[in-house]
């Protein structure tokens, strides 16, 4: 299955790369299970030529009577975002942060292992992280150099944003996914990821006219 393979994958593509692993690792519990591109491109609502081309990409060539093997494809996708352990994060903000959202940080599929949350008035008792401590937030930067912690979490109110953002500056974080609207300008060293639920509503109302 697997042939040549590039060696810098596109943004786009490596986010695709998430999502078809999330996919394919339900199809685990199958007997020598495999899956054709159009399946994965119909669930993913992309199309399967887009699939197709992601996966050759990785040198991952399909049959076309079977599809692709479901374990070999998982392995590849792995060793390409080099998953082989979880990154150490922290969430800022657990009432910002949705339900469903929470469910995902917690579950199996997760690349991130969440060690500590953080709120202006730590919780003695949270049913979403019932293991995982609640501290304040002037212990943000401490905790993130005691557990050698790379990812943020930012799910804070807007007006409360910017000194945490300096306190994960100071702290050396490495990466950073904001659930706020609030536009971040950070070192370019610090890699972003913003995800606006108001742009994100605005956008399906768009397509929905």
């Amino acid at each position: 299955m697997e042939k040549a393979a590039v060696t810098t994958l596109p943004d786009n593509t490596i986010e695709r790369f998430f999502k078809y692993r999330r996919l394919l690792l339900k199809y685990l519990y199958l007997e020598q299970p495999h899956i054709f591109s159009h399946d994965l491109a119909r669930v993913l609502n992309i199309s399967p030529v887009l699939v197709r081309r992601d996966l050759m990409l990785i040198g991952c060539h399909g049959n076309n009577r079977k599809g692709y093997p479901v374990n070999e494809l998982i392995e590849v996708i792995n060793s390409r975002l080099s998953a082989e352990s979880k990154k150490n994060a922290v969430l800022i903000g657990i009432d910002g942060l949705g339900a469903a959202a929470t469910e995902y940080f917690l579950s199996e599929e997760s690349s991130l292992s969440i060690v500590a949350t953080f709120d202006y008035i730590p919780k003695k008792e949270n049913n979403a992280f019932t293991d995982i401590p609640c501290y304040g937030i002037m212990q943000l930067g401490e905790i993130i150099k005691t557990h050698d912690v790379s990812i943020a979490v930012l799910a804070v109110s807007t007006e409360d944003i910017e000194s945490v953002v300096r306190i994960l500056i100071d702290s050396g974080i490495k990466g950073i996914l904001n659930f706020t609207p609030y536009k971040l300008d950070l070192p370019k060293d610090i890699y972003l990821e913003e995800f606006d639920p108001v742009s994100k509503l605005e956008k399906v109302s768009y397509f929905v006219r």
